[in-house]
């Protein structure tokens, strides 16, 4: 399986860009959420000037972030400075919008935005839309400026069916954050591929899950701090969504229903308060708090955590590959190399 690096946006993530490179990883991400973190594609343009191989992915971005023209402008001219080495991964803006206060977009705006940058990066033209008035758009100026000839490989964030089923018709693969279920995998590459007939090419077509991995020490508490500081930015993501989604929540375990309630408690705020996304979303995907570590319950990290002995991990990932997962995205945030070096060691 390949491996991968996700991290916050912000300046200097370009050093570990270097060190994920030296290490041998594959690929390198940044999130795209304005209100949480700095700009994906400034970083990203920092580390395509500091590598020479790694392939940089924005994880992901989104219809309801930027108008298609001006995300197309912002991935090729990432291609330009690192060319073929581009992964643009998009979604409907589940945490970017909620950390607006909004809702996610609609599957049928993710798939005609994806279908328009796909066109546009590619040097084609794509239909753009502003209210009743539309448009035939494509680069005019290329030369310098952006590179259209290098392919940029697309992936689409899916939970479920649907989302697997656009990457299908759009020959994109898939990105999914902390599913460690081998069968949800399997149906996300079933419905994926029952939707793309001759759509892409299986290069085009990989599958990423990003997660947290903590290799337990001989005695270890699987469920101690460490492990809960390791992988606790992840679990606590499911309770904020499920602190704003009734119907989620409605599916969680009494000990993890309690833990989001605990969590309501914490924060201080309720879905009353007009403030409820500032409030749940505050350092969002940034180093658990101390505070924070009773909320993380052992189902949650039994779940939403790779956690285990290394013989354990091996055979966790083992069966993720066979279910379709290509390539494996850890996101370290305690002390990023010492855990990039660890997680390299882990699949050397």
């Amino acid at each position: 399986m390949r491996t991968g690096i996700v991290m916050t946006a912000k300046p200097g993530v370009e050093d570990l860009a270097v060190r994920a490179e030296e290490l041998g990883f594959d690929s390198f991400w940044v999130y795209d959420t304005p209100m949480v973190h700095g700009d994906p594609f400034m970083s990203l343009a920092l580390c395509a000037k500091a590598t020479h191989r790694i392939r940089l992915g924005i994880g992901v971005t989104s219809p309801a972030l930027r108008s298609a023209p001006a995300a197309a402008a912002a991935v090729s001219s990432l291609n330009a400075l690192a060319p073929g080495r581009i992964v643009c991964g998009v979604g409907t803006g589940n945490t970017a919008r909620r950390t607006l206060g909004m809702r996610p977009t609609t599957m049928a705006e993710l798939e005609s935005f994806t279908a328009a940058l796909q066109e546009l990066t590619a040097g084609r033209e794509a239909d753009y839309h502003e209210g009743p008035r539309s448009s035939r758009v494509r680069f005019l100026h290329v030369g310098p400026y952006v590179d259209t000839e290098a392919p940029v490989e697309f992936v689409v964030a899916a939970f479920g069916l649907k989302a697997a089923a656009v990457a299908g018709r759009l020959g994109a693969g898939l990105i999914s954050f902390g599913m460690h279920d081998p069968a949800a995998w399997s149906a996300l590459g079933r419905a994926r591929q029952a939707a793309a007939g001759d759509a892409g090419s299986a290069e085009q077509s990989r599958s990423y899950l990003m997660t947290s991995v903590h290799i337990l020490a001989d005695g270890e508490d699987r469920y101690g701090d460490p492990v809960k500081d390791s992988m606790g930015h992840i679990a606590l993501c499911a309770l904020i969504l499920s602190a704003e989604n009734p119907d989620f929540r409605e599916a969680f375990p009494l000990e993890e229903a309690a833990a989001v309630d605990r969590l309501l408690r914490l924060r201080g705020t309720d879905p009353a308060d007009p403030r409820f996304h500032q409030a749940l979303y505050r350092n969002y995907l940034g180093r658990l708090s101390p505070g924070d570590r009773e909320l993380i319950v052992p189902s949650l990290v039994d779940r939403f955590g790779l956690v285990g002995t290394r013989d354990e991990l091996v055979e966790r990932i083992d069966a993720l590959a066979k279910s379709g997962v290509d390539e494996l995205v850890i996101h370290p945030v305690v002390d990023p190399e010492t855990e990039m070096a660890d997680f390299a060691g882990l699949l050397a």
